[in-house]
């Protein structure tokens, strides 16, 4: 039996998609789990973000930091766009909207008339050149056995973490201020802070954009080392950050990160074993079935951390509960 899939799981820990989504998981975090924004719709500040990021570089040709501030700049005016017409709405209804609006930037950067800035269903391919060309490590293969990178992974996965842990310290400091304290008191009830003359629905809409901008800068850690694929910003995407940051926990700032790194791993696991199973006929399902199951299997995983631990794996018991 083949176990190398045990040492690829935990490889997971330090992949580049780990880290962009716990960016993306971090700026869900500020805006559910802080200010109480019930958005399903992060998956679309990822694709703005990421198409952003893509057509500027590789259609465009511009430097990399300038790709970089476009990627900014759209999150942001996607933020108000979306967030204008919609943050007096509450709980279900802004659910609604968000993911509708998540879906309809998907559908939108398909659509025929624009193949050709879009790629359409195919995507767009070599967004990785101008970080690659900031590489300062020597070319060769660096790890062992199955755990071995080439220079452009090492760098960015490197750059990834430092970037992720430099925006959760920002958070944490930002959280402890007088601003996160009004964000986590329109959380509890915001008619009480609206009573005492603060602009509930300014505070909304800076956390939105925060939280943006976190998920359009994730985007683009993805698709460096890979290609920005549409499909890949689905809706989907949105339920497993909502459900990473429910397994992290959903009211810290390092929850994300962990509950990234967990829900990875886990994942990764269980394809394996459900891979060995399939081939060596230890389980009654088929290798088409076994895509689903894993995800079965971290639905239920899920579903016990939320009843017998409802603050998340590194969440605060007082903060558990809230509007």
């Amino acid at each position: 039996m083949d176990f190398s899939f045990i040492a690829l799981a935990f490889g997971q820990i330090i992949s580049f998609q780990t880290i962009a989504y716990a960016l993306a998981a971090l700026g869900l975090a500020v805006q559910f789990g802080f200010t109480g924004l019930l958005n399903f719709g992060q998956a679309g500040f990822m694709a703005v973000g990421g198409y952003a990021f893509a057509i500027s570089t590789v259609k465009l040709g511009f430097p990399f930091w300038l790709s970089l501030l476009l990627t900014i700049a759209a999150s942001v005016v996607f933020a108000l766009i979306l967030g204008v017409p919609t943050l007096r709405l509450r709980a279900d209804y802004l659910a609604i909207v968000t993911i509708a609006a998540a879906e309809i930037v998907r559908y939108t950067v398909k659509t025929p008339e624009l193949i050709p800035v879009t790629g359409g269903s195919d995507g767009i391919n070599g967004s990785s050149s101008t970080f690659d060309a900031l590489n300062p490590i020597p070319p060769g293969s660096y790890g062992f056995g199955v755990l071995t990178y080439d220079e452009n992974d090492l760098w960015i996965i490197i750059v990834g973490w430092v970037f992720v842990v430099l925006v959760a310290l920002f958070v944490r400091q930002l959280m402890r201020s007088p601003w996160g304290r009004i964000v986590k008191g329109i959380r509890e009830d915001e008619d009480a802070v609206r009573s005492l003359g603060k602009n509930v629905f300014g505070y909304k809409m800076q956390a939105l954009v925060l939280g943006g901008v976190l998920g359009g800068l994730a985007a683009v850690i993805n698709i460096i080392p890979t290609s920005l694929q549409p499909d890949n910003y689905g809706t989907q995407t949105t339920f497993f950050l909502l459900t990473i940051i429910l397994l992290g926990g959903a009211t810290t700032v390092f929850g994300p990160l962990v509950g990234a790194i967990v829900f990875w791993v886990v994942l990764s696991l269980a394809d394996g074993v459900l891979s060995l199973g399939v081939q060596y006929h230890f389980l009654p399902i088929s290798s088409v079935q076994q895509g689903p199951v894993r995800f079965i299997i971290v639905g239920v995983a899920l579903m016990l951390i939320v009843i017998f631990r409802p603050s998340g794996l590194v969440g605060k018991k007082r903060e558990a509960f809230f509007a």
